[in-house]
């Protein structure tokens, strides 16, 4: 949100219950700004937990300035109450997906906004009947970033628990592990034991429009146009709309951040400055740090397998030995590490017999 004079003549195309997104093949088209389809779900659980926190403060900030209005009654406090929302608005300006929305921060609801002029114009003047139902919705609406900490949540305990353990990263691979996700829920749910809901129905609406692709500005697509009221229903949509695609967040093994892995590759770590660093990524940190772990763990049997498998291939790539001259001494190699690995060859005399290979 800019802190600049609101220009009157302007028109905005977006609200924060009412936007618009475009999907198309892996991609989704956030106004102006291109993302592959889950991103904005990765940049979602990204968020620092003390931007959560300043939004639960700022919305406390509004409750209580409300209600001095009605203590008050005066303009003066109307005003302050006006400025409590705003730097509400401010800080939601600052979240993935609404910081790419074409949005007027001063005004940034559509479908009530009537109703929240008359709420400003009348707002002394509400009865006491009418104070306890604008309290109640006022405390539901202090509770509006607890559900992007649920969703957060729910979709960790998929990652972690269901996709973590996949041998492959595709969307079969994803389809096995939701549908694993849901058998334990249900079954948790069946034995009394609390889950969360699993009602993952998002009420918005779709139409296909032939448009220029905003990719390259020459491509004639057919895209998917979406309209959402809500943020968490387009999160849910694009978390879903990825799997089906092939990509998934994933917690990067080295600095604990999510980074989304597209469909086909089985990555463990991110390409952001790893943690101490300066120019090295987690990827290239992690994987010498892989190498070295997997290292310290060979037993003496296996790093003299290591050097007869890299001898023989060298001698392959030299054409000093045949394609099945390579495979047949290959082998053996495995045979006699098998044998050494039950305890039917000694280090010294499994080092003698690669040696002779």
């Amino acid at each position: 949100m800019e802190d600049e004079v609101f220009d009157a003549g302007r028109i905005f195309l977006d609200a924060v219950d009412d936007f618009t997104v475009i999907f198309h093949g892996d991609r989704v088209f956030v106004r102006g700004r291109e993302y592959s389809v889950g991103q904005c779900v990765v940049d979602i659980l990204n968020l620092e937990e003390e931007e959560l926190r300043r939004i639960d403060q700022s919305l406390m900030d509004f409750y209580r300035a409300v209600q001095n209005v009605w203590q008050e009654g005066t303009e003066e406090s109307v005003r302050r109450a006006q400025e409590k929302l705003r730097d509400v608005w401010k800080l939601a300006s600052n979240l993935p997906v609404y910081q790419d929305l074409d949005i007027d921060w001063f005004q940034p609801v559509k479908q009530n906004a009537p109703l929240l002029e008359k709420f400003w114009s009348r707002l002394r003047q509400i009865s006491p009947e009418g104070r306890a139902e604008v309290d109640e919705y006022l405390r539901t609406l202090i509770g509006a970033s607890e559900l992007l900490r649920i969703f957060r949540k729910q979709i960790a305990l998929m990652l972690e628990g269901y996709f973590e353990p996949l041998d492959r990263r595709n969307p079969e691979a994803y389809a096995v592990g939701m549908f694993k996700f849901y058998s334990d829920m249900v079954t948790a749910e069946l034995m009394g034991q609390d889950t969360y809901e699993l009602d993952h129905s998002f009420p918005f609406k779709v139409r296909f429009v032939p448009m220029v692709s905003p990719s390259d500005g020459e491509t004639i697509i057919l895209a998917e146009q979406a309209r959402f009221s809500s943020l968490l229903d387009f999160l849910e949509v694009e978390f879903f709309r990825g799997l089906a695609a092939g990509n998934a967040p994933r917690r990067c093994h080295n600095c604990g951040k999510y980074f989304l892995l597209t469909a086909g590759y089985n990555i463990c770590y991110c390409n952001n400055i790893a943690p101490g660093e300066t120019e090295r990524t987690c990827r290239k940190v992690g994987a010498h740090r892989k190498e070295s772990r997997d290292r310290a763990r060979r037993t003496p049997a296996q790093v003299e397998y290591d050097r007869a498998y890299n001898r023989l291939k060298q001698r392959k790539n030299r054409g000093k030995i045949s394609l099945d001259e390579w495979n047949m001494a290959v082998a053996m190699a495995l045979e006699l590490l098998e044998r050494s690995g039950r305890g039917e060859l000694t280090d010294e005399e499994l080092k003698r017999k690669l040696a002779e290979l």
